[in-house]
């Protein structure tokens, strides 16, 4: 049996990752091509208990520990969930991977990029460091990006990065540009519509 793909959707929140995945999954199910989705750090009930922690802006912690808890909850999907199916030929469609933490830890909140990328190959593999495709959903516009995650309504406690102010959303953003760079990753912008980006995402799929 021939091993599932491993796709991953990134980008800033607000950027439209959710509505991606959902589009790849309908449209691989016309393909015949069974896939899971989840998404970091969510996806198992280890990971849900730490996304809680994680998304509680109310707890403050070190940057450090934040990386430490996403690579936990990572570790957790990986392992427990993601790659199972990817050896019984499913595909895995994933919101999110260590991209973001490179983008909200490393450039946002300065921990070493080369500590983040070692941390996590420990605690997950190369087929995770290196997906069959990721493609990373850019938004400049700050006040729609706004706007979008306005929408959801308020939260409970207030959001850890959702939160924070303009210039760390700035240099995540930039964060991603970067990422994007070093690892050649195409960008595509969140400007367009839902149908158009999918279809951009899809243009980009390796064979099955």
């Amino acid at each position: 049996m021939s091993h599932g793909k491993y796709i991953v959707i990134e980008g800033h929140d607000g950027t439209g990752k959710s509505t991606q995945v959902e589009l790849l999954r309908k449209y691989l199910l016309g393909q015949g091509v069974d896939s899971i989705a989840f998404h970091e750090p969510d996806g198992t009930p280890i990971a849900t208990e730490l996304r809680a922690i994680i998304v509680n802006g109310a707890l403050k912690r070190s940057a450090e520990t934040n990386v430490l808890l996403f690579t936990a909850a990572r570790h957790e999907i990986w392992h427990n969930r993601a790659l199972p199916a990817l050896n019984k030929g499913t595909w895995v469609i994933a919101s999110r991977n260590y991209y973001s933490t490179l983008a909200y830890q490393g450039y946002g909140e300065g921990v070493s990029l080369d500590l983040i990328n070692s941390v996590t190959h420990t605690f997950t593999d190369e087929r995770y460091m290196k997906p069959d495709l990721a493609v990373i959903l850019s938004l400049d516009d700050s006040k729609e990006r706004e706007k979008r995650i306005g929408k959801r309504g308020e939260l409970a406690a207030p959001d850890t990065f959702e939160s924070r102010d303009e210039l760390f959303q700035h240099d995540v953003q930039a964060g991603y540009l970067a990422i994007a760079k070093t690892n050649n990753l195409p960008i595509i912008s969140a400007q367009s519509s839902p149908e158009i980006i999918s279809e951009e995402i899809i243009s980009l799929l390796p064979k099955a």
